[in-house]
C-alpha cells in the first residue's frame, strides 16, 4: 500500500504562486512515477505533470502544455515528497489538485487510469 496526502492549495490573485507538496508512505519503492492531475467542476480530470525516476538514469519529467513554463514539478527523495511549484497562475487553474502514484511508466504518463494510488486532493482557486 501507499499513501499519499496533499497538501499546499489555497486561494491566490491571478499572476500569483502556490506550492503543492505530495507527502507519500507506505510501499514507496514500489512505485516509480508520480503525477499531478486536476478537475476543474463540470470537467473530467486532467495531466498537470508528471516524474519518472529510476537509478540507472535521471528523472524524466513532463508537463501538460497548459502549464509548461509556469509550473515545475520536483522531489525530495529524502523526504518521500513530490512538490509541484506553480507560479504565474491563471483563473483557469482553478480546480482540485491530486498526486497519483504508479509502477514505472515510459509510457502513458498522462493517462489517470494508469496510476493506481492517488490523495485525496487540495483545492486551488485562482481568482481574476
Amino acid at each position: 500500500q501507499v499513501q499519499l496526502v496533499e497538501s499546499g492549495g489555497g486561494l491566490v490573485q491571478a499572476g500569483g504562486s502556490l506550492r503543492l507538496s505530495c507527502a507519500t508512505s507506505g510501499r514507496t519503492f514500489s512505485r516509480r512515477t508520480m503525477g499531478w492531475f486536476r478537475q476543474a467542476p463540470g470537467k473530467e480530470r486532467e495531466f498537470v505533470a508528471a516524474i519518472t525516476w529510476s537509478t540507472w538514469s535521471a528523472d524524466s519529467i513532463y508537463y501538460a502544455d497548459s502549464v509548461k513554463g509556469r509550473f515545475t514539478l520536483s522531489r525530495d527523495n529524502a523526504k518521500n515528497t513530490v512538490y509541484l511549484q506553480m507560479n504565474s497562475l491563471k483563473p483557469e487553474d482553478t480546480a482540485v489538485y491530486y498526486c497519483a502514484a504508479a509502477p514505472y511508466l515510459t509510457t502513458g504518463r498522462g493517462d489517470p487510469k494508469l496510476y493506481d494510488y492517488w490523495g485525496q486532493g487540495t483545492q486551488v482557486t485562482v481568482s481574476s
